[in-house]
């Protein structure tokens, strides 16, 4: 089976770079929306979530990644024979590298003229749950949540072929931080617009 990332970032800063650099050490890369649309603007070869799960993006893009082949990869454990017979029966590759930071809730609702819908259609949903997903099996995947991490992670893949669970633990405190913020920011919202 091939490497796998996705790659689904609101924040595309250095984004092209980590891509490439992801490609260059032999990922496959996965993604939807709008990065899927600037990677493949600057050549880096990337496949459409739908396309690789076979299930198209429903309901206005709501479900995008909410899918087994999906989380199945990002949530098996690499060292149970168990999980590893149920992926290749299931047609579902392991995905070792997750790059996601979420939609740009805070932001939207900084603007004083937000009305609740557009603060509701961006509580992002498939993000937060790849980024606990991945964070949680830190021990085999690596979860990518801030662009400074981007350069500790390609130096890692160019000199030892793999991210040191040292930097995969430092990524999985980071992601949980990085939901924590984000669940604090919805809960503080909508506490003063709904209750």
């Amino acid at each position: 089976m091939s490497k796998t990332a996705i790659i689904s970032v609101s924040d595309k800063t250095g984004i092209e770079e980590l891509a490439q650099g992801l490609v260059d050490a032999g990922y496959q890369i996965l993604s939807t929306g709008g990065t899927l649309r600037a990677l493949k603007e600057k050549g880096i070869a990337v496949t459409k979530v739908s396309d690789y799960t076979g299930s198209p993006e429903i309901l206005d893009g709501r479900v995008k990644t909410l899918h087994p082949k999906i989380h199945g990869g990002i949530l098996a454990r690499r060292e149970l024979e168990s999980h590893q017979k149920e992926l290749k029966e299931q047609n579902i590759n392991p995905i070792d590298i997750v790059v996601v930071n979420l939609y740009p809730f805070v932001q939207t609702i900084s603007n004083p003229d937000v009305t609740l819908e557009d603060a509701i259609e961006n509580i992002d949903i498939g993000g937060p749950t790849m980024v606990r997903a991945s964070a949680k099996n830190y021990v085999h995947v690596s979860i990518v949540v801030r662009p400074e991490d981007y350069e500790r992670v390609l130096t890692e893949l160019k000199d030892k072929g793999e991210t040191t669970l040292e930097t995969r633990k430092h990524l999985a405190v980071q992601a949980f931080k990085h939901t924590a913020a984000y669940d604090t920011a919805i809960d503080e919202y909508l506490s003063k617009t709904l209750a």
